[in-house]
């Protein structure tokens, strides 16, 4: 009888091992599927739009000629909305993850808040852009501009980042807070001197993944009037106005019009020459790889950080 259970568990315990390998090799080949299909695409836009990543082309404005239309009004209006989207994304999104994780008390409106805040990460982005085009553009009055699309794209990362920095500061071990409440220390000592340093390898990761998200959006910078053609840059700071002769202001750049780099390639798909078509996919190339590497830079600071702290 023995003999016989040891049979039947040796026989369960093989076809276990038969479905991991079948689950094994079926999570392989769909992870193959999708990063092939990608490194395809990745490739077609290569061959396409390669050709036409030059100089010229990050330096010149849009034309109506697609052999001498450029790029420089649509990535310094993506550079300088992602800075008034970093300004008022990282530091709004740390506080609240901050305060939610170490401060606030577990009573049920936390409890509601932390469900709402998990929800807002899936929310889709043409909401976020119908919320700033009524709360923006007509309530406060902020126009069509680089500051209204920086804070439409700051609400849209917000949950993006309060849910990084929760998870970093929860798996920083509890012998830590202990130790130093032991020591005599505050909560604001526990919080500055020890659980954010050793926390920022996951915020700094949070942080950049909801900026490279932010950075590819169309939806909310189409709702609330982004232009589609631009052939000026914001004003510089304390630069001559040659329209009005007078200085610009320090920020007046935040009230211009714009345009980023997504909206350009759809203006540029939409056409019907040729030449359009290879100007966009240069611009999809742009793209990704900002994309790729702010995610990389992720990777390394966290990894850095981590081994900082180790050591």
């Amino acid at each position: 009888m023995k003999a016989q259970e040891l049979e039947a568990l040796r026989a369960l315990i093989a076809q276990h091992k038969r479905y991991d390998v079948l689950f094994g090799v079926v999570g392989l080949v769909a992870t193959m599927v999708g990063v092939v299909t990608l490194l395809a695409l990745f490739i077609d836009l290569i061959i396409d739009g390669w050709g036409r990543l030059t100089w010229e082309f990050f330096t010149s404005f849009p034309s109506r000629r697609p052999e001498e239309a450029g790029i420089l009004s649509s990535w310094v209006g993506t550079v300088l909305v992602m800075l008034v989207t970093m300004l008022a994304a990282v530091p709004m999104g740390v506080a609240a993850g901050v305060y939610l994780e170490e401060y606030a008390p577990r009573n049920w409106v936390t409890t509601l808040i932390e469900i709402n805040v998990t929800n807002l990460a899936g929310v889709p982005s043409i909401v976020y852009g119908l919320l700033a085009l009524g709360l923006f553009v007509y309530i406060l009055d902020f126009g069509e501009s680089i500051l209204t699309a920086g804070l439409t794209l700051a609400l849209l990362i917000l949950p993006v980042i309060i849910v990084a920095t929760r998870e970093a500061l929860r798996a920083i071990p509890t012998a830590i807070r202990e130790g130093v409440y032991a020591l005599g220390a505050t909560r604001w000592q526990l919080v500055s001197e020890h659980l954010i340093p050793y926390a920022s390898g996951g915020i700094l990761t949070g942080v950049i993944i909801g900026l490279a998200r932010a950075i590819g959006e169309t939806a909310p910078v189409i709702t609330i009037g982004a232009l589609t053609f631009i052939a000026f840059l914001p004003p510089a700071p304390f630069t001559i106005d040659p329209a009005t002769g007078q200085p610009a202001g320090l920020f007046d750049w935040l009230f211009s019009p714009f345009t980023v780099l997504p909206i350009q390639m759809f203006n540029w798909v939409s056409r019907p020459q040729p030449g359009f078509i290879l100007n966009a996919a240069a611009v999809g190339i742009v793209i990704i790889v900002a994309t790729l590497a702010m995610n990389a830079l992720a990777i390394w600071l966290r990894y850095r950080i981590r081994n900082k702290i180790k050591w």
